[in-house]
């Protein structure tokens, strides 16, 4: 779920020491009977919508292990990774026993040693039931240092009265939504899409959009500048600079949000953790009027980026083993199947897709169909970090401060350096 990369700050960092230091539980473990005791802390990075459900799951791993206290903590996403890596580094004083990691994070915290190794723990279980894509964002050098939690991507939501006023139907292709915008202008004074420009994430979709990539990880070479890294950031540009678009850079998501939901743009880039938020605005009173189909295509073909979120273990937890059955309750089919129900979030558990309730349901229909033809981003430690280059320059295109050319060689250049070794 992504509503606030663009705010992740890179931090300095100290290798952990040790693992024996840290976390906020008060010890506790495995007694001698085999059951776990002692306090889990669990920092969640669900946002508003979310952030109940998820807390009232983790309070229900208390009814199941009544021997063990769970700390929630619910922390904003965009401070979540900076705060860890903080704590972590100094020690482990502050630092949760459980984080919900965005799947970017996995790599890079696994790389500097601040998360525990999953294989052989009690955190794994029915390992086959994971999607593959899924449980690919758990990995690093062989090893794995996640629990899938949630899986998703991105989509385009629209507002189908409007459209139908219009007279157009949801587009399927960039050029497309331009024309469409115009009708819509028009025909309701309008704007036909609100376009994050605050977060690089939404830059992906253009990229892929015209058949590029960020890196070609295979082969250690940087494509983000090649041309249709060019081409994307034109592409965006257009459709502000036509008026089919508006942006901004400054609060993208409330922003958006806010646009979407009273109904002044028809539609938005999202992705599944905004359902429940976007269905309490006031265009959406009929829940049946948001409609979501996949992102719009480029020159290239269509493609959206795969995204999602693991339950990660800190190496330096006090209490290890019930962080370790904290984090497979958390990925549960069960869990997961409640979690899907009461806020239409993706399963990264194949079995939970045959639940009634959850097969049932338009949104996860969709957006699994969506998930299945992602595109999966670089496994790398530094995945993450290569959004903060394109963050610096996808606002000043879209604001035509810098042409797509300059924009893509900078970011290329920026990656040039970020990455060690032989990539060129």
């Amino acid at each position: 779920m992504r509503h606030g990369i663009a705010a992740t700050a890179l931090v300095a960092v100290i290798a952990l020491t040790g693992t024996a230091c840290g976390g906020d539980g008060d010890g506790g473990g495995k007694g001698s009977d085999g059951k776990i005791s002692g306090t889990v802390t669990y920092w969640d990075t669900s946002n508003e919508a979310e952030k109940g459900t998820y807390e009232q799951l983790a309070r229900g791993f208390q009814k199941k292990y009544p021997d063990v206290k769970v700390n929630y903590v619910n922390v904003p996403f965009g401070e979540a990774l900076a705060k860890f890596k903080n704590a972590a580094g100094s020690g482990g004083s502050g630092a949760p026993d459980v984080l919900r990691a965005e799947v970017a994070w996995t790599q890079d915290l696994a790389n500097i040693g601040y998360l525990a190794k999953l294989d052989g723990t009690t955190a794994l279980a029915d390992r086959s039931d994971y999607l593959p894509k899924a449980a690919a964002g758990t990995k690093f050098k062989g090893a794995t240092y996640g629990v899938p939690q949630v899986i998703d991507t991105l989509g385009l939501f629209y507002n189908k009265k409007m459209l139908k006023e219009a007279g157009v139907a949801p587009p399927t292709s960039w050029a497309g939504l331009k024309a469409a915008a115009k009708k819509i202008k028009q025909k309701t004074g309008k704007t036909g899409l609100y376009l994050r420009g605050d977060d690089a994430y939404w830059y992906l979709p253009f990229l892929y959009g015209e058949g590029g990539d960020l890196l070609d990880a295979g082969a250690k070479k940087v494509t983000v500048d090649d041309g249709p890294g060019v081409k994307a950031f034109a592409a965006a540009r257009d459709l502000v600079a036509s008026g089919a678009a508006e942006t901004d850079a400054t609060d993208g998501w409330d922003t958006m949000q806010h646009a979407i939901k009273n109904g002044d743009v028809a539609m938005t880039l999202n992705g599944p953790w905004a359902i429940e938020d976007t269905l309490a605005g006031k265009a959406f009173k009929d829940p049946s009027n948001l409609g979501v189909v996949p992102v719009p295509a480029g020159s290239g073909g269509q493609g959206a980026p795969q995204g999602g979120h693991n339950l990660t273990v800190y190496a330096g937890s006090k209490n290890l083993d019930a962080s370790y059955a904290f984090a497979r309750y958390m990925g549960s089919a069960e869990v997961q199947a409640k979690t899907t129900e009461k806020l239409s979030l993706l399963p990264t558990r194949t079995s939970v897709y045959r639940n009634e309730t959850v097969a049932a349901n338009p949104n996860v229909k969709f957006f699994k169909a969506a998930v299945d033809k992602a595109v999966e981003r670089p496994w790398i430690p530094e995945g993450n970090s290569l959004f903060q280059a394109i963050l610096v320059q996808f606002p000043n295109v879209l604001a035509g401060r810098t042409s797509p050319k300059e924009a893509a060689t900078s970011v290329g250049d920026a990656y040039r350096k970020l990455l060690k070794g032989d990539w060129k």
